[in-house]
């Protein structure tokens, strides 16, 4: 059995309009978004083997920032372009990548892309998946090349505006 987190990047800063969407920041809010997220994970006990991310500035900065809650070193972080604005097939792609000794891995990327794909993995839909939100899967794999076609069970969903651990 093996799990994965997807990860909506942080809130991100809009303080300088003319800004290329992929080099946006995070704001102040993501900045405290992102550990206090990774906290709640900890809180549950779940350990992260991996880190995937897009390589846009927002969701590799989120993606550090969690990497640094586990103590783990930021450039551990595998980072993949084709996550931003990322259509499922890329999604499927790039966890199939995964290292199969990584029993959890936590995937960063964005909107619109991430709540399309996580309303294709189980029962559970979601509307929008908000910044930084955390959409859990149990796999029923020993493979990560197999993620596709492996059974996958809806495990949890938590965002920084819910209260629920």
């Amino acid at each position: 059995m093996k799990h994965i987190l997807i990860i909506r990047h942080a809130k991100s800063s809009w303080d300088d309009p003319g800004q290329p969407d992929f080099e946006r920041p995070l704001n102040d809010r993501g900045k405290r978004d992102a550990p206090q997220m990774a906290q709640r994970l900890i809180a549950r006990s779940i350990t992260i083997d991996a880190f995937i991310s897009s390589t846009a500035k927002r969701a590799r900065k989120t993606a550090t920032l969690f990497a640094e809650e586990f103590k783990v070193d930021k450039d551990s972080v595998i980072l993949v372009r084709e996550l931003y604005h990322a259509a499922p097939q890329q999604f499927f792609d790039a966890i199939s990548q995964a290292p199969d000794k990584a029993d959890t891995i936590a995937l960063f990327s964005h909107n619109p892309g991430i709540t399309e794909f996580v309303n294709m993995l189980t029962e559970v839909r979601i509307d929008d998946m908000p910044t930084c939100a955390i959409f859990g899967v149990q796999v029923d794999t020993a493979h990560w090349a197999q993620f596709r076609e492996a059974a996958k069970t809806f495990w949890f969903f938590d965002y920084p505006k819910s209260f629920t651990l």
